[in-house]
This record gives structure tokens, sequence and C-alpha cells, in this order.
């Protein structure tokens, strides 16, 4: 009885030197152009969305308004209406509580000043 070995031999799929070029498929490129375009694109949006920086500019506007103090028993209704006696008088207590910053319940006190609007000033 005789057997035959088998001998096995591994030959490699390339030479040991040999390199081999990377293939890129359509998809595979693709997917490079998204990846390079991609922080361009934000770059992009975030600079054309940010609108530049403030200006400041060095000279200054001064406003100025027309003060009137409450006296002792006025009421925003009162000063209103001494104010621009032809206007409005809910009208005229909206824009004192908006200029001056006054809460909702419209109390002032004696002596408080309280800037007048340019339209109602004379």
């Amino acid at each position: 009885m005789s057997t035959t070995a088998m001998v096995s031999s591994t030959i490699p799929a390339f030479p040991a030197g040999a390199r081999t070029r990377l293939r890129l498929t359509r998809r595979g490129r693709a997917v490079l152009t998204a990846l390079v375009a991609l922080p361009l694109v934000i770059g992009a949006l975030t600079f054309a969305l940010n609108g530049g920086g403030a200006v400041a500019t060095s000279e200054q506007t001064h406003v100025s308004f027309q003060h009137v103090t409450v006296e002792s028993g006025d009421s925003l209704w009162s000063v209103a209406e001494r104010v621009a006696p032809s206007a409005d008088p809910r009208d005229v207590i909206a824009a004192l509580v908006q200029l001056n910053g006054l809460d909702a319940s419209g109390v002032v006190s004696p002596g408080q000043q309280l800037a007048i609007p340019t339209q109602y000033a004379h």
C-alpha cells in the first residue's frame, strides 16, 4: 500500500513587493467628495449668516427729552392730561410707561421725574 502525500503549498495572491493601486468606486468618490465639501459648505454658511461684526462709532448721539416732575396727588392720567391735553390720555400713558420703564401698575410718586415722549413735548 502506498500513500501519496499531498503537499499543500500556499501561494500568495500578490507578490511580496507589489503594491496594489487604490481603486475608488463611484460610491467611494461620492463619499470622499461629500466629506471634503461638507466643511467648506458649513464654513461658507457660517460666514454668510454671521452678518459681519458690529461697527461702533466714536460719535455720541445725544437724545434729550423734556421732563415733567410728578406733583403730590398726581397720577399718570393727570400727568398725561397736563402734558398733552388734546391727545387721548390712554395713548400718552402707554407712551410714558414704555419710555420711562414703569411697571404695569402705573404708580408714580411725588418728585419723580418722567421723560416726555417727543411727539407730546412742546
